[in-house]
């Protein structure tokens, strides 16, 4: 099945008392944006859902921007706000998935696979004419059975030891620049983790929504010989982006290194590489 569901999809669901709709609007440089949005209007039914308050752990010196949050408490934010094991939900934002991906993952790795994205998120739902609602849902709360898929995440020590490893894939999702090490506007240090190649998510969006599993599959054609793939990007966030396309260009899902480069470049020691880097396993 799609981890997309088109407009016209969700707008024959909305009545569905098993589907929970989620508003995931963000701004990194606002972080109070997607509440304020939220507050003038969003899809009818929608509850609001927050990368930092819902969906992240608390920054700490090590560990990124964006951590993952401890998983009995996100199990515990997701029963609280009417979203059970039983339920089917949407996740919508303004950024063509960038933040709604970040609910679809987190759900996936607790165990919830009744999860997809709206492509083409709030932009395509108002292109089609469709009404936006001021009031919020009140859902009573739900039992959110935990399941936790600890094999969908690496963490620094395992990319470290997978450095020399040919058969590993590191693939950042970020900008070609920050990539590079030409440009860095949030982490203190500039370029990549060493072996990494870049595969920039905005590129899988054409016209707002993904593009078709045909090109998105040339995208990631990697070639041969990788047992393993693992996605970073800044704090984690962007990286899903990629991993979503991937599984809808029908290949396996990589692993989510959800630190990422602001964690990587945390430690004094952290490696660092700049320029471009092509997979070289046969």
């Amino acid at each position: 099945m799609s981890n997309l569901i088109s407009v016209p999809e969700l707008r024959e669901a909305l009545h569905d008392p098993s589907l929970r709709l989620a508003d995931v609007r963000f701004d990194l440089a606002d972080p109070a944006a997607g509440a304020r949005a939220y507050a003038v209007s969003h899809l009818p039914g929608a509850i609001h859902i927050d990368l930092d308050r819902d969906l992240s752990g608390p920054v700490a010196a090590v560990g990124g921007r964006h951590p993952l949050p401890a998983m009995e408490a996100f199990a515990a934010r997701m029963g609280a706000l009417g979203i059970g094991s039983g339920h089917r939900v949407v996740a919508y934002d303004d950024r063509g998935g960038l933040f709604a991906g970040r609910l679809w993952w987190l759900l996936r790795y607790a165990g919830h696979d009744r999860v997809r994205i709206l492509d083409g998120g709030l932009p395509a739902w108002l292109e089609a004419g469709l009404e936006q609602v001021t009031t919020a849902p009140r859902h009573p709360a739900a039992r959110f059975k935990l399941a936790l898929r600890p094999d969908m995440v690496v963490d620094r020590e395992h990319v470290l030891r997978q450095l020399e490893n040919p058969a590993a894939l590191l693939v950042d999702a970020r900008a070609a620049a920050r990539y590079r090490g030409e440009v860095e506007p949030i982490d203190p240090v500039a370029g990549h983790i060493p072996t990494a190649l870049n595969r920039p998510y905005p590129e899988n969006l054409e016209d707002g929504r993904f593009k078709p599993a045909a090109a998105l599959r040339e995208r990631f054609d990697f070639g041969e010989g990788f047992d393993e793939v693992v996605m970073y990007c800044g704090s984690g966030v962007s990286a899903i982006h990629n991993l979503v396309a991937m599984e809808e260009a029908g290949l396996p899902l990589p692993k989510l290194y959800p630190g990422s480069w602001s964690d990587w470049v945390s430690y004094p020691e952290a490696l660092i590489a700049t320029g471009d880097q092509e997979p070289t396993a046969e």
